[in-house]
């Protein structure tokens, strides 16, 4: 699980360039969910969808973050980068939804790549796939992308939102031959029908560019975050899954010729 830091209040050294400025919520290093290694993560603030089982409801709005830039956010990922890559890992530019912001994730994003020589992850649930550019793109060399349902009815009604834009994105994607990690959450009565889960893999599966498929288990420790928000978690009485239903769903994606963990 990721736990994230509070900004530094410090200010940015003076930059011999204009930098791109945007709403952070923290950053971390994180190691084993937001892409291969240790990785340098940056949260950034605003999201367009609201997710039952959202763990980070207070990234939702963008006046919640702290105004922050660019030259900022390298200063703090350049102190980490020989661990970083001795551990074989990199950067992740999150959220929220990164691409909200598309002027500035793109900024961090290049300068990442190119200036600290990171790998890049961008980690969206591709809702708004359009507002990234061919160059953004360039500059990731692995996209996380979040397929939180299949059947439509479904997927409005755990994210508020269409699914359609998230599938033209990966399509998109697929077209440029982008390195995908998919990830699925498995929430009992909720997105583990057999038939969804078959929805999933079988569109995953025919893209041909889904290097794994991370199909992770619900869970409540954002629980407490929706109460301080004073906000209803819809998702109380709802259980984790057990061993036996992610591995039923792992299956199914496995069947397609996928790797899932």
């Amino acid at each position: 699980m990721t736990v994230l830091l509070p900004l530094p209040t410090t200010p940015a050294a003076a930059a011999t360039h204009r930098p791109s400025e945007g709403s952070v919520h923290s950053w971390d290093l994180s190691t084993g969910v937001d892409g291969p290694g240790t990785r340098f993560v940056t949260f950034l603030s605003g999201c367009p969808l609201t997710c039952l089982y959202c763990h980070n409801p207070d990234t939702w709005r963008m006046r919640a973050g702290k105004r922050t830039s660019a030259d900022e956010v390298i200063a703090e990922a350049r102190k980490y980068t020989r661990f970083i890559a001795a551990s074989g890992g990199g950067a992740t530019v999150s959220g929220g939804e990164p691409l909200l912001q598309p002027v500035f994730a793109g900024e961090l994003l290049h300068r990442l790549k190119h200036e600290l020589a990171l790998h890049t992850a961008l980690d969206t649930s591709g809702f708004l796939g359009a507002r990234a550019t061919d160059a953004l793109l360039r500059d990731v060399d692995l996209v996380l992308l979040d397929i939180k349902s299949w059947d439509r009815e479904t997927y409005r009604k755990v994210t508020g939102r269409p699914l359609q834009p998230t599938l033209d994105f990966a399509r998109r994607l697929a077209d440029l031959g982008k390195e995908v990690h998919l990830r699925f959450v498995l929430v009992p009565g909720l997105t583990d029908a057999r038939e969804n889960v078959e929805g999933v893999a079988a569109f995953a599966a025919g893209l041909g560019n889904v290097a794994r498929v991370d199909v992770l288990p619900f869970h409540k420790l954002g629980e407490g975050k929706w109460e301080v928000l004073g906000k209803e978690f819809a998702l109380h009485d709802t259980p984790s899954p057990t061993a036996e239903q992610l591995a039923r769903a792992r299956a199914v994606f496995e069947a397609r010729g996928l790797i899932a963990v």
